[in-house]
């Protein structure tokens, strides 16, 4: 072969080995990552652990332990990562088909760990091994302003468990179970030019990297015995670890994994002290924490370098007996992460490359390379194509739900709200942005308006900082605590990149607060260290920012998604379309609104408009969420309105008296026509107040919904099949 090919097919090789090799360190660390393992249920990624071993003749002990060992005899060493994560179990099931739970671990994470919990998607293991999908119970915002004493959102006694069932009976059918185990659900984002953020990361970082080490180990010459171990129930006591420790008696150890709070003095009082994380990018960090970290023992491992040190609390967690005898040559390392143990948890991938690199040098074998990833941002969800026939209900309000539209950004969910009428629908779009399709023969004379908006809560980029981060502006209300530290996306013109709320400073702090205004200062956090590099992303100011959403079918006829407010009422007005036909008659108008988050804008402007035109309507429907107090941590004073019972007439809110007379004429027509009804009083403001000061009547259509405005908003089709049905029978009959 002539030199010049063979330097090509050589360095063709070499691109090729380390994509592979990058290929396979972000494949381990996802796939490990998006696994649930709370501790002492670590079977999962215990599983996906062996099958990556295949062939390296993996181990297991009792106690769910894996080792994996290379040659023999002395010295012997030992690298060790755990793989648990502190989540949940299964504690009582209520009659009501809620969940309760305790806590694992049960001490040892932030003070507001619980709070950070709340309406969050969930997953829960079955006793069949399947995971199954719930969210977590939280104040809706709508029914929470003047609460002069709100429960306690860390305290577990308020923390509960939906899984949309309606009795024990039902969740026991679903397998689930007491020690049944959960935690959030999630998935791994690639945040920026480098960084990985989510659930877990930081309890399987170590794990990613010990496999690459594996591999690299196989059909190599070892001086003495390697052993690497994934060990379980670190976050409990360092069970695994011990049993580990006590076993191999190495010669020496070095344990992988995050940095553990410094505990509190028990003399003083004082809470445990943070560990401040370092900045991304910095490398491999020490802790110390151990009166046997060794600095011989870590001058040999960095070979002279100067490592980062950080205080931590001792990785050996004391238990029950006495602790087990660290070996004297004893190394705790890790990398930086910043929001650890919550859903917002970020590390960079070029402190795990070097991590890796260390590791290898210390092993005497080749460390595997990591090149830089390409940035790609992600792509937003199709324009669903229009149907033929009439879509099932469940499909089509999945289809609205998943489109993004943050107020003022409301195209992408008009679009979809367009393509799924029927083809012989024709609506038109306003100045104002509002989706507007009249049925019947004439508009000149006054008819019945039928609204629902087609926004959602969400952020503004309001400015790119200096220092890469970006300043919020909020559209929209809702609790903080459901969404900093979280994980979000920006929506760009090129699609969409990943980033993290970030938390304030403080905020791993007993004496911090969420604030109760949604209104606070918020940033996001999205891998950029400048403007430029926020640029190079794509991100501009003016783009919108949401909290990623996942419709989930939880049991019997519940589903769950962020923004069912107001893609409920959107679903119902496009059914009713279909329902009424292309020959039907009677002067009727459906408007699909915008900006009603802000403030009830685009029917604001739609209403004006209208009355300019001598064309305001008799009656106004406002098809729009009754916030419902059916949630086991509500008052139920009022706004109590049962999921599965029927549509509700919201008869008052925070911005409409429909008149009683109205309201029992539609209750009439209701139960003519066989559809469950009820009707109440809730919080919040609906589309049709802005009619009333030109003539209209506003009588609001709802639906109960728990949980409003967080990313755990949760309902019963069978509430929207009534709803639909109703806005027929009003636009044929009222």
């Amino acid at each position: 072969m002539r030199p010049t090919l063979y330097l090509a097919c050589v360095v063709l090789a070499v691109q090729a080995a380390s994509a592979q090799t990058n290929d396979n360190l972000r494949k381990d660390l996802a796939d490990l990552t998006n696994t649930i393992g709370v501790t002492g249920y670590e079977d999962g990624v215990m599983a996906q652990i062996r099958q990556k071993l295949a062939g390296l003749n993996p181990q297991s002990d009792p106690m769910g332990n894996i080792t994996v060992t290379f040659g023999s005899g002395a010295p012997s060493r030992l690298l060790a990562t755990s793989v648990d994560e502190p989540g949940y179990v299964v504690s009582k099931i209520d009659q009501d088909g809620y969940l309760r739970v305790q806590r694992l671990p049960q001490s040892g994470l932030p003070p507001h760990y619980n709070e950070l919990q709340n309406a969050q998607p969930m997953l829960i293991e079955s006793r069949n091994g399947h995971w199954l999908p719930a969210v977590s119970a939280a104040l809706s915002i709508h029914l929470e302003p003047g609460r002069t004493s709100p429960p306690d959102p860390d305290d577990l006694d308020n923390f509960f468990i939906d899984m949309g069932a309606q009795s024990a009976a039902e969740v026991l059918r679903s397998g689930v179970d007491v020690l049944s185990p959960l935690a959030a659900d999630r998935h791994l984002l690639a945040v920026g030019q480098s960084e990985w953020s989510g659930t877990s990361v930081g309890d399987r970082f170590g794990a990613a990297v010990l496999l690459q080490l594996a591999h690299a180990l196989e059909n190599k010459p070892v001086h003495g015995t390697v052993t690497l171990a994934f060990v379980v129930q670190q976050w409990a006591g360092s069970r695994g670890l011990t049993r580990i420790v006590q076993q191999l008696n190495p010669d020496e150890m070095i344990y992988i994994g995050r940095a553990r709070p410094v505990p509190h003095s028990a003399t003083t009082g004082s809470e445990p002290v943070p560990v401040h994380p370092p900045a991304l990018g910095t490398g491999v960090w020490v802790y110390d924490n151990a009166p046997s970290n060794d600095r011989v023992f870590e001058e040999e491992f960095s070979e002279g370098s100067k490592l980062p040190h950080a205080p931590a609390a001792p990785f050996l967690i004391h238990g029950y007996g006495a602790i087990v005898p660290l070996p004297h040559h004893s190394l705790h390392i890790g990398i930086p992460l910043l929001w650890p143990a919550t859903a917002g948890e970020t590390l960079d991938e070029r402190d795990l490359a070097q991590l890796m690199r260390l590791l290898a040098k210390h092993l005497g074998v080749q460390s595997p390379n990591v090149t830089p990833r390409p940035f790609a941002a992600m792509a937003y969800p199709a324009t669903p194509k229009q149907p033929t026939l009439e879509p099932a209900t469940e499909k089509l309000l999945q289809t609205l739900s998943e489109a993004y539209g943050v107020s003022e950004h409301e195209a992408m969910s008009r679009h979809a709200v367009e393509a799924m009428l029927p083809s012989w629908a024709h609506p038109t779009t306003d100045t104002g942005g509002n989706l507007i399709l009249h049925l019947g023969s004439s508009d000149k004379e006054p008819g019945i308006v039928f609204m629902a908006h087609t926004d959602e809560l969400g952020f503004r980029v309001r400015a790119i900082l200096p220092d890469g981060s970006i300043d919020l502006e909020n559209k929209g209300g809702g609790s903080p605590a459901f969404y900093w530290g979280h994980p979000a996306v920006v929506h760009t013109a090129g699609g969409m990149v990943a980033g993290v709320v970030e938390l304030p400073e403080g905020w791993d702090t007993a004496q911090f607060h969420f604030p109760a205004d949604f209104r606070s200062p918020a940033k996001l956090h999205v891998g950029a260290d400048s403007q430029r590099a926020v640029d190079d992303l794509g991100i501009k100011v003016g783009d919108t920012v949401t909290i990623p959403k996942h419709f989930s079918k939880l049991l019997g006829e519940r589903v769950s998604i962020r923004s069912l407010d107001d893609r409920v009422g959107c679903t119902a007005m496009v059914r009713a379309v279909w329902e009424l036909g292309s020959n039907f008659k009677r002067n009727v108008t459906f408007v699909w609104s915008t900006r009603e988050e802000l403030g009830l804008e685009g029917s604001g402007d739609y209403a004006l408009a209208a009355s300019s035109a001598g064309k305001t309507p008799t009656t106004v429907f406002a098809i729009d969420t009754f916030v419902s107090s059916d949630s086991p941590i509500e008052s139920h004073r009022f706004a109590d309105a049962a999921l599965g019972a029927g549509f509700v007439v919201r008869a008052v809110d925070n911005s409409n008296i429909a008149p009683w007379k109205d309201v029992m004429r539609l209750q009439q027509i209701a139960e003519r026509h066989k559809i469950s009804v009820q009707y109440g009083v809730t919080g919040g403001g609906n589309d049709g107040a802005m009619f009333q000061r030109y003539g209209s009547i506003d009588v609001p259509l709802s639906w109960p919904l728990r949980y409003s405005h967080s990313p755990a908003e949760l309902i019963d089709l069978r509430d929207l099949e009534s709803l639909t049905s109703v806005t027929v029978a009003l636009a044929r009959d009222w």
